[in-house]
Order: structure tokens, then sequence, then C-alpha cells
């Protein structure tokens, strides 16, 4: 019995170790399920979490990516609405345009329609009297013929002579009417169209009005410069009006000398010349001639140039040197106190403007306008019109007979039926009618200062001379081989008779006639 409790405890022993393996087996096999299950529990937890958060990234994405997408969609929406306004607007533009060209166009047209219902009335009324005149004459001819059958006696040549004649003097008469009834018309359409060519090229140019005066100043450097141009016993200032026939006035005004001319190319070169002197300093009588001369060739130059941009402003060529040469001394050259050059140009721009207008030639009525005063630069020197002076230059140069003949006709002083006659007429009288364009006093008072000197060039002995002090004094130098001492006295007399005699003036004029000889000799 102990063997066998021995032999039990034996059995027991491994079976209850086994035992307890097997339980503890189970047991950890339970723990480790359950571990198990609580990590993939935790991980599941994760995932979940983490699918949340991604599943809530993607809808953050999406939902921006929608918002963007809605943005872009709405600028989209507003550019199309934009460009849509703006082309409705161009296209409201264009449709007012084209309404506003329908309604000129329908005005145009309405205008037209008024035109040819005129004409047609018109030619309704010259279709009456011309049915009355048919009636007449079919009258007049049935009245002949049967005077013609009651003197039937009468030779066959000599009743159709009479016959003829009645109706030839019918015929007449009614033509007559008509022609005057037609000349009545195209004269009260003419004043209307001509009219309005007129405003028209008024409207559409305009140009400065310059005026210049008589009398300039020259600056000085110092009052001793005065002096100077006085020179020892006056000879320098002496010689200076000598040579350029002004006066020279110098007072108490400090550091101004003014020169006094009616003449604009007198007075200019006298400026220059007085102003190279001062800047010179070297101032004598021979300095001084050799300066005026220089002044003088340089101002021709000037002039030139001033005429050739008359031209090519114009759009003319064509012109002869001499016309041209003539045409520059316009540019000192005053009328009624206007400049002629700057008149002439604005003459020509309002005829080429009126030309265009009436269907004429612009070109040559420019060139009519531009040479319509070109006379006026020989004013002074040859007697006479200046249209006509102008026309008879113009033709010995060369020119068209339609250029000379409307020339020396625009003041009506030549025979021509040129019709760029009237247009410088028209043209010249719309320049010189502006407000401030001409003073004529002073264009009078130039006159008589020119005949006042023309009186005693035309003098024999006389080699020029020259009116300063408004006309109230006259300085004549005579040429010394032909006019002697006693023979300067007698001019000065015969001078103040016959402008006593030709000339109106107020006042009294001062007559100075000087008699100089120089002896020029060269050493070598």
């Amino acid at each position: 019995m102990q063997n066998t409790l021995v032999v039990d405890v034996i059995w027991w022993v491994p079976a209850g170790i086994a035992f307890v393996g097997i339980l503890f087996g189970v047991l950890v096999h339970m723990i480790y399920d359950r571990i198990r299950g609580s990590a993939a529990l935790h991980q599941a937890s994760n995932i979940k979490a983490e699918a949340r958060r991604s599943a809530e990234n993607t809808a953050r994405e999406a939902e921006i990516l929608a918002r963007s997408e809605v943005v872009k969609a709405r600028e989209n929406f507003e550019q199309e609405v934009t460009t849509r306004r703006t082309e409705l607007l161009a296209m409201e533009d264009r449709l007012m345009q084209r309404e506003v060209n329908l309604d000129r166009r329908v005005t145009l047209v309405d205008k037209k329609e008024q035109t040819l219902e005129d004409k047609l009335a018109e030619a309704d009324q010259q279709r009456g009297a011309l049915k009355e005149a048919e009636a007449t004459l079919h009258k007049l001819h049935e009245n002949l013929r049967a005077k013609l059958q009651e003197t039937a006696a009468l030779p066959r040549d000599e009743a159709r002579r009479q016959l003829l004649a009645q109706v030839e003097e019918e015929v007449r008469n009614e033509t007559a009417q008509l022609i005057r009834r037609s000349q009545q018309q195209a004269r009260a359409t003419a004043e209307v169209e001509a009219r309005a060519v007129i405003l028209q090229a008024i409207e559409r140019y305009a140009a400065p009005v310059v005026n210049e005066a008589a009398v300039c100043a020259v600056t000085l450097p110092n009052e001793e410069m005065k002096g100077r141009i006085i020179g020892r016993e006056g000879r320098n200032i002496r010689a200076i009006e000598q040579a350029c026939g002004v006066q020279i006035v110098i007072d108490d005004t400090p550091g101004v000398v003014q020169i006094s001319s009616f003449d604009p190319i007198r007075r200019e070169v006298a400026r220059l010349t007085m102003e190279q002197l001062v800047a010179d300093g070297r101032i004598q009588p021979a300095r001084i001639e050799e300066v005026v001369a220089k002044i003088q060739h340089d101002l021709d130059e000037v002039m030139l140039k001033a005429a050739e941009q008359a031209v090519g402003e114009l759009g003319l060529q064509g012109f002869a040197p001499e016309v041209l040469r003539l045409l520059g001394r316009l540019k000192f050259r005053q009328s009624y106190a206007q400049n002629v050059l700057a008149h002439s140009v604005e003459t020509a721009r309002l005829m080429g403007l009126m030309a265009a207008d009436l269907g004429l030639n612009p070109q040559l009525a420019k060139r009519v306008g531009l040479l319509h005063d070109i006379g006026k630069a020989l004013g002074h020197e040859v007697e006479g019109s200046h249209a006509v002076l102008g026309a008879e230059f113009l033709k010995r140069q060369g020119e068209v007979e339609q250029v000379y003949t409307a020339v020396g006709s625009h003041h009506h002083e030549m025979e021509g039926d040129n019709i760029y006659s009237a247009l410088a007429g028209a043209a010249d009288a719309i320049t010189a009618a502006r407000p401030g364009a001409r003073v004529e006093n002073t264009e009078l008072f130039i006159k008589r200062l020119a005949e006042l000197e023309a009186l005693a060039t035309h003098l024999p002995g006389v080699e020029k001379a020259y009116a300063f002090q408004a006309g109230r004094e006259l300085r004549v130098f005579v040429e010394p081989r032909k006019v002697d001492d006693a023979g300067a006295l007698k001019l000065a007399r015969e001078l103040g008779r016959r402008i006593e005699q030709e000339l109106k003036y107020p006042g009294q004029i001062r007559i100075v006639v000087v008699r100089e000889t120089r002896f020029v000799e060269f050493a070598r």
C-alpha cells in the first residue's frame, strides 16, 4: 500500500505537473489572445482615426478646390460679362454712328430731292413757257398764212421773206425773255453760292494780322557810344543817314538810338548797320559805307529766302529769279500798315480754297493770289497803278496769260474776263476787311512821303532824296558834276515851288539840298 501510494504519488506528480503546464499554457494563450485583441482594437482605432483624419483632409481639400473653382468660374463669368458689355457698347456706338450717318444721308437725300423738285418745277415752267411760245408761234403762223392767202397777189419769194422776218422777230423776242429770266435766276443763285464759297474759305483759313511801325530802336551798350555814333562835327551820323536814307534820333533816352523812316527796307538796313557798327566799334564814314553795302547784299538774300519760303508754303514752283527777288521785297513793304508779303500769302490761300470749291485750278489760283500785289514792290520806283505795273512785269518774265491778266484786272484797272481776277479781288477784300488788318491813315501818310521823294528824284541832277520828320523835311543829294552851288540853290527853289503846286501837306516843308564832292585815289 505504501508502494501503491508511492506509485500513485509518482503518477500524480507528473500528471499534476502536466496539468499545471496545460493550464498555464491555456492561461498564457488566453492572455496572448486578449493582448492581441487589445492591440488589434488599438490598431483598428488608430486606423479609424487615421481614416477619419484622411477623410477630413480630403474633404477640406475638396472644399478648397471647389471654392477655387467657384472663384475662377466667377472671374471668368465677370470677365466674359465685361467683354460682352464692351462689345455691346462698341456695337451701340457703331449703331449710333450709323444712325448719324443715316440721318446725314437722309438729310442729303432730302436736299437732293428738294433740288430735284425745284429743277423739275423749273423745267415744268420752262416747258410751259415753251408750249405757250409754240402756241403763240402756231397762232402767228396761222395768221400769217391767212394774211398771205388774202395777199396772194404777192410774189412767192416776197411772201416767204415776210413770213421768215416776222417769225424771226417773234422768236427773238421770246428768246430774249427766256435769256433775261435765266440771267436773273443765275444771278440770284450765283450770289448765294458765292457767299457760301467765301464764308467757307474764311472759316477754313485764318491768319494773324501783322502791322509794323515806322520807328525802330537800337540798344547801345553805354552812353559813350552815342558820341561815337555822332562823330566829330556829326560826320558819322550824317554818313549813316546819307547812306541809308533814314533819320537817326538821339535824345536823352538812356542806351537807345531811334531810327525813323517810312521805308521799311531803309529802316531795316539802318538798324542792322547800326547794330553791326556798335558791335564792331569801328565807326567812321568809310567803314559805314562798307557795312551798308554788305547789309544791303545780305538783306537781298533774306528777302529772296522769304520769297522762296512763301512759295514753298503754298506748294508752288516755276518762278523766274527776278519774280522771286521782287516778291521778296514785299517782306519789307506795307499796305495800309499791313505786311504785303503776309497779305499776299493769305490771299493765295483763300483763293486756293475758293478755287477748289468752284472746281477751278487751285495751284493757278494760289499763283495769282501770291503775285497779285507784286507791283507794290515797284511802286516807289515806277509811276502807275501797282496792278498794271505787276501785270506788265509778270508778262515780261514769261508768266502765263491767265496769271498776269488776273493780276492786272483784280482792281478793274485793266480789261479782262478772267475768273481768277474776280477771285483775287474777293480774297484781297477779305484780307483787308478783317478788323485791325489795315490802317488807312498810315497808308496815306506813307503815300504822301513817297510822292514827296518821287517829286524830287525826277528833277535833273538829283541823285537821291529822302523825306524825314514825318514829311516836314526833304533832304536831296545832287550829283556835284552836274549841279554846281548856284544850281543847287536854284533846284531847291524849283523843288519848293513844285511841292506847293502839286502836293497837299500840312504846315511847311524844309528842303535841304546837299552837294558833296569826293576825290578818291589809291596808293600802290
